[in-house]
């Protein structure tokens, strides 16, 4: 019967590697049971190839892995259509309810738009920083300068950092040491409850 149980919860995360980690922390701790498997953050600026990316993993998971699948992605990751409930959907997998990986740090449901009601913050989460950081390595490989680097964040009023793993001075630091122009207004020490909990919530469902 024990064995039976086991068999009957074995999960599978397919992630964006942005919430790495926070995900990788959660596991550790155990307060997650679940296989990990973690998608290139770096293929967020192009829907089409992460898209292509994220088939090919869903496929290959679901051939491997007999247990529920979990698409931790938000709502708007391939875009402001559904594409991306329309895609679990598809391949019979539940995804977690929230609006991009910052939605789900912060508990999901839309939070992120009740954080940010002007639109003019920016949060940022460890995996996020690291992302900018590596867009400015690319630009520079590409020949952009500083000023174009710069011009990715036009209209933002300053950055908050969300504090998920208890770094989140360093990410601060390391987001400032990038030049991008705009300040750190705050290190909002949210914590892993949030992520946990949208988690969670979804592979309850599925």
């Amino acid at each position: 019967m024990g064995s039976m149980m086991g068999e009957k919860q074995k999960v599978c995360l397919v992630s964006c590697s942005v919430l790495k980690e926070e995900i990788q922390q959660l596991v550790k701790q155990g307060s997650l049971d679940a296989d990990l498997v973690f998608v290139s953050k770096f293929f967020h600026v192009d829907y089409e190839a992460l898209e292509n990316n994220l088939r090919k993993v869903l496929e290959q998971t679901q051939k491997r892995f007999k247990g529920k699948i979990v698409l931790v992605y938000g709502d708007l990751c391939l875009g402001q259509d559904d594409e991306m409930k329309k895609l679990a959907q598809e391949y019979g997998v539940v995804k977690v309810d929230a609006l991009n990986c910052i939605d789900c740090q912060l508990g999901g449901k839309g939070k992120f738009v009740e954080a940010d009601p002007e639109h003019n913050l920016m949060f940022m989460g460890p995996g996020m920083v690291g992302f900018f950081v590596h867009a400015k390595e690319e630009m520079r490989r590409q020949g952009f300068d500083e000023e174009a680097f710069r011009g990715l964040f036009n209209g933002i009023k300053g950055f908050v950092i969300l504090d998920t793993c208890g770094d989140g001075e360093k990410w601060a630091d390391e987001l400032q040491k990038a030049g991008t122009g705009v300040e750190v207004l705050e290190i909002r020490k949210i914590g892993l409850e949030s992520t946990k909990q949208v988690v969670l919530n979804a592979i309850k469902r599925a």
